[in-house]
């Protein structure tokens, strides 16, 4: 088990994310109708930086190395246990800057949420086993692409915009794919590897896709109802929040 090198990778990108997040003000400021909530603002750019490499990256691993899911808990493309790693340092941060900025009762889901894939990727990265299947976790990013799109259109008062239409439209087909289907896959890979697995490995991940689904599952009904059967009135409440 070496600790270092992984740490090292995980320390480095929660500081490099911390960076990017001060500065991305200066990089995108914010437009009049964000200004008066602009650590999410760069919150969510910031978010939007981390889903583009870690969704490409794992979108590129599993592209390039077809054979991943025969053996998702031994064998990973090069760099994807750095690739997990750096998602650790993001999701440490955004817990952080959650935790400062935003009230516990608003943002108490999603800490949940860090908090359980804080510690699959952790088991990953420590143990240098089940990368694979952190990195087939990773494919939900190409989907997160488009749900900090949308609220960075949403902050940017840009609803009623074919922008914002399209991007919906995509955002839910990949939400499908990448994030469902996908969840989905993992699910049932766990279960026909139960034998293969240790019983605590296994009992952590079971914990977790017993966690993550019926999460994703509600936000993808509220992402139905809120951008195609709400109300103008009932999506301007939400840029609010």
């Amino acid at each position: 088990m070496a600790l270092g090198p992984g740490l090292l990778l995980v320390a480095g990108s929660f500081a490099a994310f911390r960076l990017l997040n001060r500065g991305l003000e200066r990089l995108v400021p914010p437009p009049p109708s964000a200004r008066r909530n602009r650590w999410k603002w760069r919150n969510i750019w910031t978010s939007l930086a981390h889903s583009l490499l870690s969704g490409g990256g794992a979108l590129a691993g599993c592209c390039l190395h077809p054979g991943l899911p025969e053996d998702l808990a031994g064998t990973h493309p090069p760099g994807a246990h750095s690739l997990v790693a750096m998602s650790i340092g993001y999701f440490l941060e955004d817990f952080v800057d959650m935790l400062c900025n935003q009230k516990l009762q608003q943002s108490w889901e999603l800490l949940f949420h860090h908090s359980v894939v804080i510690i699959c990727f952790g088991i990953a990265v420590v143990l240098h086993q089940y990368v694979g299947f952190a990195l087939v976790a990773l494919l939900v990013e190409i989907n997160s692409i488009f749900l900090h799109l949308r609220q960075i259109l949403l902050m940017a008062n840009l609803v009623h915009t074919t922008c914002y239409r399209l991007n919906s439209i995509i955002n839910l087909g990949t939400y499908v794919v990448f994030r469902i289907a996908t969840l989905a896959w993992m699910t049932r890979w766990l279960f026909l590897n139960r034998e293969n697995v240790p019983l605590v490995t296994y009992a952590v991940g079971t914990v977790g896709m017993a966690i993550m689904t019926p999460m994703n599952i509600i936000l993808f009904y509220r992402l139905l109802r809120s951008d195609f059967f709400k109300s103008s009135r009932e999506v301007q409440q939400d840029k609010e929040k």
